[in-house]
């Protein structure tokens, strides 16, 4: 059995729902589709496809075997590409993982120009509020709100979030404004769970003093937009990067805090296994994102 050739069959199938529109993407007969796919389940002892006079649905088996048969003939594609010519053209199908928030306000109005550029890259896209495992969960790319931290990824920084300590004008006209990080022993906070730091809020002043204050806290969410709209309904104070609140600065939904004092920025990162080739796809998209936010990212503009 050509095993190559019966990845190739049985991705085609999936994709088409149909041995028979299989048959006619790869230019062969419906009977050639229906070996290949028997020969494998064979080979495997396991069957990957359930069958029915209606449709076709992956069995567990099936739905494990058909991502990875995709990056194998991606990475096929891509050798030969290689061998055959120095200018490797950017296809097939590229997985990238973003946080969430970042990922819908900042990421996403970027697609559709970029699979316009490249018409032949497949775009995979997976906003999850975690550090996922690149290489064990099979993404190509990932862009992440923190350093790099594990040498075993390279980045490259794409751009800085400024994080700013605010609250509602509504908050403020209640209980004030906090003139320096101590003021905020007597403020409700609403803390963001995701930090490594926690509720210990770390700022450092116009001399480059730092300042750590153990804030008290009336909530907390792992999730920056559930902080944000805490923040929106006069609830506390908080920190947020600009990525997510540079808007309701600008438009005064959000007061800065704490003048003369400011968080560390963070960086906006693009990362990807050093151990594995960098392939055109990857390479253009990181490209591409460098490029959207080069200069003054859109998040800190005006």
């Amino acid at each position: 059995m050509d095993r190559l050739r019966a990845y190739e069959v049985f991705v085609a199938v999936v994709a088409k729902g149909s041995f028979t529109r299989a048959a006619e993407t790869l230019d062969t007969s419906p009977a050639n589709v229906t070996r290949y796919v028997n020969e494998l389940e064979a080979h495997l002892a396991t069957r990957l496809l359930n069958r029915s006079s209606r449709r076709l649905s992956l069995t567990e088996a099936g739905e494990a075997l058909v991502e990875r048969a995709r990056g194998i003939l991606d990475e096929v594609a891509e050798t030969e590409a290689i061998a055959s010519s120095a200018a490797l053209s950017p296809r097939g199908r590229l997985r990238l993982n973003a946080p969430l928030s970042f990922g819908m306000l900042h990421l996403a109005p970027l697609w559709p120009r970029f699979l316009a550029r490249y018409p032949e890259i497949e775009l995979d896209v997976d906003l999850i509020d975690r550090v996922v495992d690149l290489v064990g969960e099979g993404y190509d790319l990932a862009v992440r709100i923190s350093r790099v931290g594990s040498q075993a990824l390279v980045g490259r920084k794409l751009a800085a979030s400024r994080n700013i300590v605010c609250a509602s004008p509504d908050y403020i006209a209640r209980r004030g404004a906090p003139a320096v990080p101590a003021d905020l022993l007597g403020h409700d906070c609403v803390g963001y769970s995701g930090a490594a730091t926690a509720d210990e809020w770390h700022l450092v002043d116009g001399s480059g003093r730092p300042h750590a204050v153990k804030v008290p806290c009336v909530m907390h969410s792992n999730n920056g937009d559930t902080v944000r709209a805490a923040a929106l309904a006069g609830l506390g104070v908080i920190w947020q990067p600009t990525f997510l609140i540079g808007d309701d600065l600008r438009q005064g939904r959000l007061i800065p805090l704490l003048p003369g004092h400011r968080m560390p920025d963070i960086d906006v990162l693009a990362v990807y296994p050093s151990r594995r080739h960098l392939s055109a796809k990857v390479r253009v998209m990181v490209d591409f994102l460098a490029e959207a936010f080069r200069g003054i990212p859109p998040w800190d503009r005006a």
